[in-house]
């Protein structure tokens, strides 16, 4: 359960009866607050191997987006970081696309994914009507749904729309502060290229500290035989598991230009300090030492190794003047209950806006979706979503 998976299940309890439609999908591998709505899926999941090898599957993803045929909605949903949003709504039902980022592959972030020289310029071949047929099925959405500033200003770039922006849920609830810390950094992150967890690795050759890197992925084994003797990778750690390891923790360590940023959030959750990139999501999540506000983190402006050594050796000077309460208090204002809010008025908005009147009830509250019914507001919502967790397969490539 990452990011993705965390709005679609936001979404499930907002809509308890919807249809979700995914590209992929493997039974048992989301919570069960998904699992219990009727989940249907693309031609593509009938592939022989294909949960296995969706990462390859991009060129076949478009078409499939063409081709996903929604039931009558009141309104369509989707949750996208590659072609979801790209589905067509039915006929009279107003497109809500919650926009993880557009398609990185094909917006600036290729080098990250497929490397230089002939792999790129290849790519470089199939990026060009890739990114054409984006920008022109932008016009499907009626309100784009941003996770921050940052994805907004892509947004913006991309597709020459403006969006709303909704922070993702994070449970924060899951995490809380400790009396004690124990002698560790840490990071937590699907170890795919664009993390940039290779940097870590680096930045702790030959220091004194210890890492510990939480998470899996296609780089775990590179990582681990490049990794020097004082950072572990643990490999993907169970949920009950996470919180603990996170609380002992002196500081996460986040080195990615993310669109969001969920476990710096997680972290901040369980009082612990943030040497973030202080760049993409991170800028708006974490509070640098210097700020008006209780600082929860500090900042370095390079996706460098030596930019990490040194904020590293300036937490050391710094590290008592972080309030593990103020930071927690700081993390509560990306609460669930936010996300659930601000969905719902914008729902109601978009519904307020079309042409045909809908009969709205208003008084229902977010926190009894999962009690049956059509969900808060009587809508009927249909969520389609580019998200997978480790072990499903409802993500488009990364």
């Amino acid at each position: 359960m990452r990011g993705g998976e965390r709005v679609l299940e936001e979404l499930c309890r907002l809509f308890p009866d919807a249809p979700v439609h995914v590209f992929f999908h493997e039974p048992g591998a989301v919570s069960e607050t998904i699992e219990r709505h009727r989940i249907r899926t693309s031609p593509l999941d009938a592939l022989p191997g294909a949960r296995r090898i969706h990462r390859w599957t991009l060129p076949l993803l478009p078409l499939a987006a063409e081709r996903m045929r929604v039931e009558p909605c009141d309104v369509l949903i989707s949750t996208s970081h590659c072609v979801a949003r790209a589905v067509r709504a039915p006929r009279g039902a107003p497109h809500l696309s919650i926009c993880f980022t557009p398609m990185r592959y094909v917006w600036g972030m290729q080098e990250a994914y497929v490397g230089r020289g002939a792999r790129r310029a290849l790519f470089q071949l199939a990026a060009a009507p890739l990114r054409a047929w984006d920008r022109g099925t932008q016009r499907r959405v009626t309100r784009f749904v941003a996770i921050s500033e940052y994805v907004r200003a892509r947004i913006q770039r991309a597709y020459g729309r403006d969006a709303d922006v909704v922070y993702p849920p994070v449970d924060v609830a899951r995490f809380r502060p400790v009396e004690t810390t124990d002698d560790y950094f840490l990071a937590v992150s699907a170890l795919v290229p664009y993390k940039r967890i290779d940097l870590l690795l680096d930045a702790f050759r030959g220091r004194p500290e210890e890492l510990w890197i939480a998470g899996g992925g296609p780089l775990l084994g590179s990582l681990r035989r490049a990794a020097p003797r004082n950072v572990r990778l643990l490999g993907w750690v169970e949920e009950a598991e996470l919180p603990g390891i996170v609380a002992r923790a002196r500081a996460l360590l986040f080195p990615t230009e993310d669109e969001f940023g969920i476990t710096a959030v997680e972290a901040q959750a369980a009082g612990r300090p943030v040497i973030a990139l202080g760049r993409g999501g991170a800028a708006e999540t974490v509070v640098p030492l210097g700020s008006s506000a209780a600082p929860t983190g500090l900042w370095f402006l390079e996706q460098t190794a030596a930019a990490i050594q040194a904020a590293l050796d300036r937490f050391r000077e710094v590290e008592s003047l972080f309030d593990p309460h103020a930071i927690r208090a700081h993390a509560e204002r990306f609460a669930p209950e936010r996300f659930r809010e601000r969905i719902l008025s914008i729902v109601r908005d978009v519904l307020r806006s079309r042409a045909e009147p809908i009969d709205v009830a208003l008084s229902a509250r977010p926190g009894n979706a999962t009690q049956g019914g059509r969900g808060p507001d009587g809508v009927g919502a249909v969520a389609t979503s580019g998200a997978t967790s480790r072990s499903t397969s409802t993500r488009p490539p990364e």
